[in-house]
Order: C-alpha cells, then structure tokens, then sequence
C-alpha cells in the first residue's frame, strides 16, 4: 500500500488544509530498478517521501567504489534538513532498489508552510535530532565493533519488530547493499552469515532469514562493541 501524507512522521501533526497545501506543492516520481534520482552536488530544491520501495543514498569513494550511507524504505523522508541551507545541494547520489514510487515536495514551498506551523518546526527538529543521535552511534558502531559484530547487530535489529522478537523475515535489501551499509565486502557479509548459520545461530536462505538462536546472535553483537545492536530501523 503507498504510503499516505499523514502516515509519515514530518506531516503527521499537519492539519487538512496544511496537508492540502503540501499537495498542490509535491508531485509523484516513479523510478525503475536502479534509476538515479539525483547525484552529489545537483541543487536540492526538494526533499522526498518513499511511497513505496526503497530508495539507496550512496558516496563513491577515491578509488571508484561505492559506499551505501542509508536506505530509506517506504513512510520515511529524506533531504529535508537540505532546505535550510543557503546554497543547497545534495550530498549523496539517490537511486531505487527496485521499483520506487515518491512523493517529491517543494522544498522552498515547506519552509513557508513551516514558519506558519511551530508544531511542524518541532517535528523537524525532533527528526534531525533523532538522525543525528543514530548517525553518531553508526560512527562508533563502524570504528568499535567487528565485522561479525555490526552484522549480528544488524540481524538483532531487523529481528525485533513492535517489541516482540521475530523468528523469521524477509531481507529486502539486496546482500550486497547491506554489505556496504555495514561497512564489509560482500564475500565478508556472506562467510558471516555462513559461520552463523554453522554455529546454529541463525537459517538462511536466499534473502530470508530464521533465527534459531537469538541470545547467541546478540551476544556476537555485545561482545564486539559497546554501543546498540544495529545500524539503522530502516535499512
């Protein structure tokens, strides 16, 4: 189901007619499994909604290689923060896993809105706060925790869902992206996941994922690091 207006965190506290008007000022935006958005350094003159599939924020490196920053996944925004600089431009290149439905909004046409609504002011702050808390935490995650670590970590975290521990899901991601995202090759993310699956920790097969012995796996994960348990809720 495509994700409404209301149903995303940034325009919940929006009222009908505030709504209405991020509407006439957004439009829709479908891209094909790998299709580019935008690249580094284009003007941001928007920011996005994901309505349905997933959306790869991604830097190349100095020798060409690609790092994946986040995957944005369907009911969440991205480049918002981008309308309250001066000059803004995108930091990362955009593409789709996938298929991907958008709603693109006015960037220019929000902040309006914004210095109308001290509601939705919050609301923006309290994200970019949030973000920054969880980006803070990925930093040390990347520089404190093993490979095996930041992947356990990852699996304790897309295993909890409303609170309760699920014993199966699907990984939605290709494995290659989330190599990236956690910052392993991906020959590395597939012995991990292999030594895991040896140790009776955990059943893998293609993208789907069983796990057997979820005080195992979180162990793997405590034992590497001091910080959380994974990356990112919506990669």
């Amino acid at each position: 189901m495509p994700t409404e207006l209301r149903e995303a965190f940034l325009f919940s506290q929006l009222d009908e007619s505030q709504l209405e008007r991020v509407r006439n000022m957004s439009s829709e935006i479908q891209l094909q499994d790998n299709e580019t958005l935008f690249e580094a350094g284009d003007e941001a003159r928007r920011f996005f909604l994901v309505q349905e599939g997933q959306i790869k924020l991604s830097r190349l490196s100095m020798n060409g290689n690609e790092k994946v920053i986040e995957v944005v996944t369907a009911g969440y925004t991205f480049a918002e923060a981008l309308m309250f600089s001066d000059k803004p431009s995108y930091p990362v290149r955009a593409s789709a896993i996938g298929k991907a439905r958008l709603t693109a909004v006015d960037s220019r046409g929000f902040l309006d809105l914004l210095r109308e609504s001290t509601d939705t002011c919050f609301r923006v702050m309290g994200d970019m706060s949030m973000r920054l808390r969880r980006m803070i935490k990925e930093i040390d995650d990347l520089t404190l925790q093993s490979a095996t670590g930041r992947v356990a970590g990852y699996l304790c975290g897309k295993s909890m869902f409303n609170g309760q521990v699920r014993v199966a899901f699907d990984l939605a991601t290709p494995k290659g992206v989330l190599a990236s995202r956690l910052s392993v090759k991906p020959e590395t993310f597939s012995r991990i996941l292999s030594n895991f699956t040896s140790q009776g920790l955990v059943k893998v097969k293609g993208g789907h994922i069983e796990i057997l012995n979820v005080d195992g796996l979180r162990k793997h994960a405590e034992s590497s690091g001091i910080c959380g348990q994974h990356i990112s809720p919506e990669s």
